[in-house]
């Protein structure tokens, strides 16, 4: 069973950064696209990014590209998101997800497992 574990969630000032990591365990990590999700107050999950299993290929929302940066390394189980110039409507509980598959998307109901969240609070 795989396991995500999400960390480096925290209060930051509009225009700092904050880097998320998730570590990933319980089956070979190589072998799993990872994608991170955010979820404000009230609203739905909503897609952020996603890497392949190599890192070579990346997939961002629009509301993202340019700020943020998804990477993994695959050595350390681990999967990254720096997140750069950072808005108050950054503002949420972001989540990592794996899905079986070399195959990037953005919909939710395709990624198969998921950690419980880190919660990030930008400051205006």
């Amino acid at each position: 069973q795989v396991q995500l574990v999400e960390s480096g969630g925290g209060l930051v000032q509009a225009g700092g950064s904050l880097r998320l990591s998730c570590a990933f365990s319980g089956r070979t990590f190589s072998s799993y696209a990872m994608g991170w999700f955010q979820q404000a107050p009230g609203k739905e999950r909503e897609f952020v990014a996603a890497i392949s299993w190599s890192g070579d290929n990346t997939y961002y929302a629009d509301s993202v590209e340019g700020r943020f940066t998804i990477s993994r390394d695959n050595a350390k189980n681990a999967v990254y998101l720096q997140m750069n110039s950072l808005k108050p409507e950054d503002t949420a509980v972001y989540y990592c997800a794996a899905i079986n598959s070399d195959y990037l998307t953005h919909l939710a109901y395709e990624y198969e497992y998921w950690g419980q969240g880190t919660q990030v609070t930008v400051s205006s």
